[in-house]
């Protein structure tokens, strides 16, 4: 076990290196000058903009300005924004609020897919399945940004039983509405895998010879069934995490939540190139090591599974 973790840390070093490298080119190709466009309207003196250019190493080649990030990256220096603001800092403000929204819609997605995709499985061709079905390809045509404005205008503006923006005070029941909405959007997908692999786990040697032992239905469905149908809903779910934490820009401009996908818009327009590059980097080591702990738990979930 202790071997596939070191495995897989050494694996998540390319990664590291070639996200904050692509990151860095693509930000550093964008077209105009960042530290001009901070004077608006204005005329700076030629003296001042070298000055700044300097300040933040914008006056050097891309690969010395890239290796001169990495180095101050690795030393715990992740730079500072235009405004003058460590980029920790401004990452310590914003990252709680997304991480709030996020662990809010995946816990909710989560219990909608197994608790949906069980009573589908289980009811393979009913009513309560076709139904399931037919909702599920409603909510999956329905693009992300769509549902939040309705939601929004509806629940929000005209019934008055959520908040219709967020703003600075990012409390729990603040942020239900989104999260509702984006784990309704999200769910589908978990879903299926609920369903078929329950559909397919009724079929299974160890279920038919739990039923011959005389075990309880309860039983054999909580242990037998539930339990091991509940690996492909995780590592979903897990994707789900990753991908809603790095692209929160709609949701959380859409109801002015003070999270990380409107601090990396506002960076990328801006041209910070420490801002955007850090906090994607950040987030992809956090996407690598969740995968790492799903991993690790489906041997919890399912005993043939052993790391060596």
């Amino acid at each position: 076990m202790l071997m596939y973790v070191v495995r897989r840390l050494l694996q998540a070093i390319p990664v590291f290196l070639g996200t904050t490298f692509l990151i860095y080119f693509m930000v550093f190709s964008m077209p105009g000058d960042p530290v001009l466009a901070l004077f608006g309207d204005k005329t700076p003196n030629p003296a001042v903009l070298e000055a700044v250019r300097a300040q933040y190493n914008l006056d050097q080649p891309f690969f010395v300005q890239y290796l001169l990030y990495l180095k101050n990256l690795l030393t715990g220096n992740l730079g500072v924004t235009f405004s003058g603001q460590e980029v920790s800092e401004v990452f310590a403000r914003a990252f709680p609020v997304t991480l709030k929204l996020v662990v809010m819609a995946v816990v909710i997605e989560f219990l909608l897919a197994v608790i949906i995709g069980l009573i589908s499985g289980l009811r393979k061709g009913g009513i309560i399945d076709n139904t399931n079905l037919v909702v599920a390809l409603v909510l999956s045509s329905v693009p992300p940004f769509v549902a939040l404005f309705l939601a929004q205008y509806f629940i929000g503006i005209k019934l008055g039983w959520a908040p219709v923006t967020v703003g600075a005070n990012a409390t729990w029941g603040a942020m239900f509405l989104p999260a509702l909405v984006i784990a309704l959007t999200i769910y589908v997908t978990g879903m299926r895998l609920m369903r078929g692999s329950v559909i397919e786990a009724q079929n299974a040697d160890y279920v038919r010879t739990a039923s011959a032992k005389g075990l309880t239905r309860g039983r054999i469905v909580g242990v037998h069934v539930a339990r091991n149908s509940l690996i492909p809903v995780i590592t979903n779910t897990a994707a789900s995490f990753g991908a809603l934490i790095a692209g929160t820009t709609v949701t959380e401009g859409i109801f002015n939540i003070p999270g990380i996908g409107k601090v990396l818009f506002d960076a990328i327009t801006r041209g910070e190139n420490a801002t955007v590059v850090t906090f994607v980097t950040i987030l992809t080591i956090m996407y690598v090591i969740v995968n790492i702990l799903v991993d690790l738990l489906y041997a919890v979930l399912d005993p043939r599974i052993r790391y060596v």
